[in-house]
């Protein structure tokens, strides 16, 4: 019996689809039995019949959707169509070493109050270097990657993070029941936050995995690091996120800072070029907060809220800090 379902949204990857499905259907030493499963959102690029020629089968089965109905309800879907206990969420764009979905597995199994667990990403041209050591979130309101170009030894300890990266992480399937599944509004971006975020307040916990490595391209969906697309929506989730999981004392509390935290990030995209992008995703979730769908406050989650509240400010100065070593290095 499979006791994972490793979950591929894909959506035009053909060119990373051979490397990423390679090394994990014949890569993986001492691995539980697991299936995998490809969510196609309306390819034209060739990525079904490749699939459907060279993988589908025993163990890899795909659903091809007829229209690209974005990340969440794609992963939504995969998470829904698995039997199994845990789900690992692959991104198409990453190649898996040996031992990545047995590290994953046995860092979830390590404490049933864990929800999630996210892989050591490496840099893809640059595999020294770390891509994503699990996910932060600050007062700010600015999620960032653990690690993000640091030296990849420096990472060799399985610590408690804010949230698993979506791209390469293992999911407690039966917790999606008790606390809802990826935002579906969201479409793409920061989704994963905002369900770490959640499994928080009802007392779970998110961990990194030191063992459990893998290669990412990164922005191989989107093809760049910054687009008008990207920003935009980026901009509008970042307000829902916020207030669906801050109950309103919270919000309160954290006012000033969300405000110069949004202020600082328009006068980036400003210089970059993305200000009036960044500026109508603000405007959209604004006008979208009805459509939300608020964590409900319960008294029982009061120490949730404060610890995370505590890992905000947290987070905050480490943030800090590592933009300060960065600055000092490049000296």
């Amino acid at each position: 019996m499979s006791e994972i379902t490793v979950v591929i949204p894909n959506y035009n990857g053909m060119k990373y689809l051979a490397e990423c499905m390679t090394s994990l259907c014949r890569e993986q030493q001492n691995a539980p039995g697991y299936e995998v499963l490809i969510i196609d959102n309306a390819s034209v690029d060739g990525s079904v019949e490749y699939l459907q020629k060279e993988w589908c089968g025993e163990g890899v089965r795909l659903i091809s959707l007829p229209e690209n109905t974005g990340f969440c309800h794609a992963v939504n879907l995969g998470i829904r169509e698995a039997k199994t206990p845990y789900v690992i969420l692959l991104n198409n764009d990453t190649k898996a070493e040996a031992g990545f979905v047995r590290g994953l597995y046995d860092a979830i199994r390590e404490n049933e109050k864990i929800f999630s667990v996210s892989a050591k990403m490496l840099m893809w041209d640059r595999p020294e270097l770390i891509d994503d050591a699990g996910d932060r979130y600050c007062v700010l309101g600015w999620a960032y990657s653990r690690g993000k170009g640091r030296p990849a030894a420096d990472y060799d300890k399985s610590v408690p993070v804010f949230s698993a990266c979506g791209g390469a992480a293992i999911y407690r399937r039966s917790v999606f029941e008790e606390i809802g599944y990826f935002d579906e509004e969201h479409f793409a971006y920061l989704e994963d936050i905002d369900v770490g975020y959640r499994a928080m307040i009802y007392g779970y916990k998110n961990r990194f995995c030191a063992s459990a490595l893998v290669y990412h391209v990164g922005s191989g969906t989107s093809g760049s690091k910054y687009n008008t697309f990207k920003v935009k929506l980026s901009a509008r989730n970042s307000v829902w996120l916020n207030y669906k999981n801050m109950p309103l004392l919270q919000l309160i509390l954290n006012f000033i800072p969300l405000l110069l935290g949004y202020l600082v990030k328009y006068l980036f995209f400003c210089k970059i070029g993305f200000g009036t992008d960044y500026k109508n995703g603000i405007k959209e979730g604004i006008h979208g907060l009805s459509k939300c769908r608020k964590v409900p406050f319960r008294m029982e989650h009061l120490g949730s809220y404060i610890r995370i509240e505590f890992a905000l400010i947290r987070h905050t100065f480490g943030y800090a800090a590592d933009w300060l070593k960065r600055k000092l290095l490049h000296k």
